[in-house]
């Protein structure tokens, strides 16, 4: 079965904050003898490391990080099949299982993992990776599939595993028993060097609302909150993190910076910021352009989404509350301009008060007008600093060019080393 799911019953093969409760010890294989240490040692020479590395996943969940499954019995399940309300409808309800990041004991760039599960007809398992990039930043998830590993963009030192539950349309919910992962390094590599530049389009964007309801990566949606949803799971947030981050724009001098933490509109698999071959599904359509736009627009598909529902409006991007009326001025369903920041290269950093709202200013200047802001949680990319003059107190202030005309103080950002522009 494709995507990373898994099929009825057990399946072979197809990758926190807080403590965990174990529902079962990670264990080492036994050709595995080099550990990973977090102090700086001498490294051994490449042919002393193990050319792969496996491992039983620890199956826990004590919130956190992990959204709507729970430890019952001897399996993962999830917590409320009830459906999700979503703002095209409701959906199956779903669960998400993070696992701690791990550090193989060489470098690599595929991971392999074999499922035992009880899987009811229509539900589903989904494995998902990423690892660490050059810049530190993560890369997006990528399937495990039943019948290949994850391929990671680029070779990492350190992973994270991903699983997701999602119940069947007749809300029976999988069982998750037993999950053994495999990380090695593809013979060839096949990493697709990222563009400088993030990806930018022009895309329509409608209101979640839905306050009170938890998003798909188990956040509560709270009156005014800032976040943003799109539709696949390879660039969905963990609670309170940016780790992919947006840059919306209503005008070109009103935008704001707002995490990824749902899962919509309409589809589930619709990287559309990906190239054609590494786009999941609907690689037909040109880069950019959702599915749910063609099929609005164009008829695409019939006119329906993924999941056959007929589409309604040609969203690509849902904004919570705070995001839509407060951030971005908006009053009604409109097109907006938008960066995936994760798509490029370059350093990026969240702010210092991660629970707080940074205010983006046309100057650098603390009296400059205000031009955008940064959602708490989120990340920004910048350019250099710029150094102003001294004041009266004889200090003069640093402050981050985001882009042109959009700066913040850098003493509220967690960036370092920065160039002058």
């Amino acid at each position: 079965m494709a995507d990373g799911r898994t099929g009825h019953g057990a399946t072979r093969p197809i990758p926190t904050r807080g403590p965990r409760c174990a529902l079962g010890a990670a264990v080492a294989v036994g050709a595995v003898v080099a550990s990973v240490l977090a102090a700086v040692v001498t490294a051994p020479p490449a042919a002393a490391l193990p050319a792969a590395e496996s491992w039983s996943a620890e199956l826990a969940v004590t919130g956190g990080d992990d959204g709507n499954v729970v430890a019952s019995g001897d399996a993962v399940r999830l917590r409320d099949l009830a459906p999700r309300p979503t703002s095209a409808g409701p959906v199956p309800a779903e669960g998400t299982l993070l696992l701690p990041p791990r550090r193989p004991a060489a470098i690599t760039d595929r991971v392999a993992a074999d499922v035992t599960a009880d899987v009811p007809a229509g539900a589903e398992v989904v494995v998902a990776v990423r690892g660490i990039r050059d810049d530190g930043t993560w890369s997006e998830w990528r399937e495990a599939r039943p019948d290949s590993p994850a391929r990671l963009d680029e070779p990492t030192f350190e992973v994270q595993v991903r699983v997701t539950l999602v119940a069947a349309p007749d809300g029976t919910g999988p069982a998750l028993r037993r999950l053994w992962l495999t990380a090695d390094r593809a013979p060839l590599g096949l990493g697709v060097p990222r563009p400088t530049t993030p990806l930018t389009s022009r895309v329509f964007a409608t209101r979640i609302g839905l306050v009170g309801n938890d998003t798909a990566n188990g956040h509560e949606v709270e009156r005014d909150d800032r976040f943003v949803a799109l539709p696949s799971r390879r660039s969905l947030a963990p609670q309170e993190s940016g780790d992919y981050t947006v840059r919306v724009c209503a005008t070109e001098t009103r935008c704001t910076w707002a995490p990824v933490w749902d899962v919509g509109p309409w589809n589930t698999t619709d990287d559309y910021w990906s190239e054609g071959p590494q786009r999941q599904a609907f690689g037909d359509l040109p880069r950019g352009r959702p599915q749910a736009e063609a099929a609005f627009t164009d008829g695409y598909r019939g006119g329906r989404d993924g999941s056959g529902r007929r589409v309604r409006n040609p969203a690509g991007i849902d904004l919570a509350d705070g995001t839509f009326r407060d951030d971005l001025g908006l009053r009604d369903n409109a097109w907006v301009t938008v960066t995936y920041l994760w798509t490029g290269t370059g350093p990026s950093a969240p702010a210092r008060d991660r629970e707080a709202r940074l205010d983006v200013r046309a100057a650098p200047a603390p009296d400059a007008a205000v031009v955008g802001s940064v959602a708490p949680h989120a990340r920004v990319s910048y350019d250099c600093a710029v150094d102003t003059a001294a004041g009266r107190t004889g200090a003069g202030a640093r402050w981050l060019r985001l882009g042109p005309a959009q700066f913040v103080p850098a003493d509220q950002v967690e960036a370092r080393d920065v160039p002058s522009c």
